[in-house]
């Protein structure tokens, strides 16, 4: 039979009824709505209409529809009264097992049907799996529904419930199994287990985790964890212990990557990349690459190590590079190391850095200056997702410094922070603030690098003013002063799932005395895309200190 789904809610709304070309149906608009969909094309039989039509209001909980025919001309008219809805009359819940303490009164307080609420088919099945699952995800992994029954009672329209359900034996994890490694050891995948440890109860959570944490690593292709149910041995307090089986596929040990884009800071850009996760057969991830940029150019190497026992994730890198920006031309060598560890919410970042830069201002000498560099930066996350958030803020802080009797042309300690909060308006948009300041603090700016001083400007930062323009002259070039202010309010309409506008006000300047502070504005409109790596932005705007009219475009992803 041919089935067509009927739009014209016009209708609807104004006589309650709906058109079908050979039926016509007059009933309440919410079972016209729920019915539209099923209308025959053509008319047929109206006592096989009448079943089908009764199936479906019965999923509903109307289980004493009247139905009345009346042919004119060439159409079927139905007027129909789905008559008063089955409420839920009587809930009886029975979870046989050894459950922990408190877990079975949690699960039948839990249940999503209670008494009073209408009977819906759909409401009904996702009950039943409900407890199902949570039985599942904790200790429960046999855990089964055993019966189930809805008994009708049309006369009283009231629904009686039965589910029953065994939770079988409590599951813990006993050793994992690996499977699949060729090139690596299994300690590495032990070093990156944070959450499955032999003894513990078993949780499904947990191991989606160590799925998710393995998945993420530069060493595997696919990654597959779970329980088996299979080989098991029995504790002396009737719990189960079974093993976790990981079955790995290893990555390609070698991979060279090409890539183009633009950038509104830099200009457009070509990149070549080469990638080993097993560097020198240690499982070290060689990550390197040479970038071309119209205003910047980059060589860089960075070697991370597996997390060590504290979860602490190591790096050495170099990098060298040459940019031409504002009048300033710069040329800068630097090592670092570097050690990662996530705290709970806080992500520490501690760096030792040491680098060598030559800067030629147009219309002044050139400068060279060295600095070693320890730093400590925090970030905290707390947002509802960390590609697009709508709810949250993002912090950061960080603090370094150099000293002369520590291979640095300059004693100075460099401070700054940031801030961005997300604010939902509505449904669907947002409300974006954003802040950020720094304050070197040194007796002069001279001999410092670039990297721990401070301009604004561009995409990011200040909106209608070119990349990195707003600093100190020197002679007719743009470098960097000793603080920083920025300040953003953005306000994001989206127009569907994909595509948004944006209006926006930016604030900010760098000076090298707080004397010279003078804001410089910016404001505009944009267009925002909600890509699969989070929301690229297109922003045109106005810089009210030039009058220059600037486009920007970037990836709207928090820090």
């Amino acid at each position: 039979m041919l089935i067509r789904r009927l739009l014209p809610s016009l209708f609807l709304a104004i006589a309650g009824s709906l058109s079908a070309g050979e039926v016509q149906l007059q009933a309440p608009d919410e079972i016209v709505d729920l019915l539209a969909p099923y209308l025959p094309e053509e008319a047929g039989n109206p006592h096989r209409l009448e079943g089908q039509l009764s199936e479906i209001l019965a999923t509903e909980g109307y289980f004493s529809p009247h139905f009345e025919f009346s042919d004119r001309t060439s159409d079927l008219r139905l007027k129909l009264d789905p008559g008063p809805r089955t409420q839920i009359g009587e809930v009886a819940l029975v979870i046989d097992g050894p459950l922990a303490a408190g877990t079975r009164d949690a699960l039948i307080a839990g249940w999503r049907l209670p008494v009073g609420q209408p009977f819906r088919q759909e409401d009904w099945n996702s009950a039943k799996q409900q407890v199902l699952g949570e039985l599942l995800a904790v200790e429960h992994a046999a855990a089964r529904l055993v019966d189930s029954t809805a008994e009708i009672d049309t006369e009283t329209r009231r629904a009686r419930l039965s589910a029953h359900y065994d939770a079988g034996p409590r599951y813990r994890f006993s050793a994992l199994r690996i499977e699949g490694l060729e090139s690596y050891s299994p300690d590495l995948v032990a070093r990156y287990n944070r959450v499955v440890q032999p003894g513990d109860p078993y949780r499904e959570d947990r191991l989606n985790a160590l799925q998710s944490a393995l998945q993420a690593t530069p060493y595997f292709a696919s990654v597959q964890a779970r329980l088996d149910t299979e080989a098991i041995d029995e504790d002396g307090d009737g719990t189960i212990s079974a093993p976790v089986i990981v079955k790995l596929r290893e990555r390609q040990p070698h991979r060279v990557g090409f890539g183009a884009g633009a950038s509104s800071n830099t200009g457009a850009r070509v990149e070549v990349n080469y990638q080993t996760p097993d560097l020198f057969n240690q499982a070290w991830e060689l990550n390197s690459g040479l970038r071309l940029e119209q205003k910047r150019q980059t060589a860089y190497a960075d070697v991370f190590l597996p997390p060590d026992a504290k979860n602490r994730r190591h790096s050495v890198g170099f990098m060298a590079e040459g940019n031409d920006i504002q009048g300033l031309k710069t040329e800068r060598y630097a090592f670092g190391a570097q050690s990662v560890q996530q705290r709970g919410s806080i992500e520490q970042r501690l760096s030792l850095n040491w680098q060598e830069e030559r800067r030629e201002p147009d219309g002044a000498l050139p400068v060279t200056s060295r600095a070693l560099v320890p730093n400590v930066a925090w970030t905290w996350r707390k947002v509802d997702n960390l590609l697009d958030p709508r709810h949250g803020t993002v912090l950061q802080l960080q603090i370094g410094g150099g000293a002369k009797a520590a291979l640095s042309d300059q004693n100075f300690v460099r401070l700054h922070g940031r801030w961005q909060q997300y604010v939902p308006l509505g449904r669907v948009d947002t409300l974006t603030l954003r802040g950020e300041v720094g304050y070197t603090l040194a007796d002069s700016r001279q001999r410092i690098p670039q990297d721990y001083l401070f301009r604004s400007g561009g995409a990011g930062s200040v909106r209608g003013y070119a990349y990195q323009s707003l600093g100190i002259k020197e002679g007719t070039a743009t470098v960097g002063g000793r603080y920083l202010a920025v300040a953003s309010a953005e306000v994001t309409h989206w127009l569907d799932d994909s595509w948004g506008v944006a209006a926006f006000v930016d604030a900010g300047d760098a000076v090298d005395d707080l004397a010279d502070v003078k804001l410089a504005v910016g404001y505009g409109l944009g267009a925002r895309w909600r890509s699969p790596a989070g929301p690229i932005g297109v922003d045109l705007a106005y810089g009210q200190r030039t009058g220059d009219i600037h486009l920007h475009f970037s990836l709207a992803i928090p820090f």
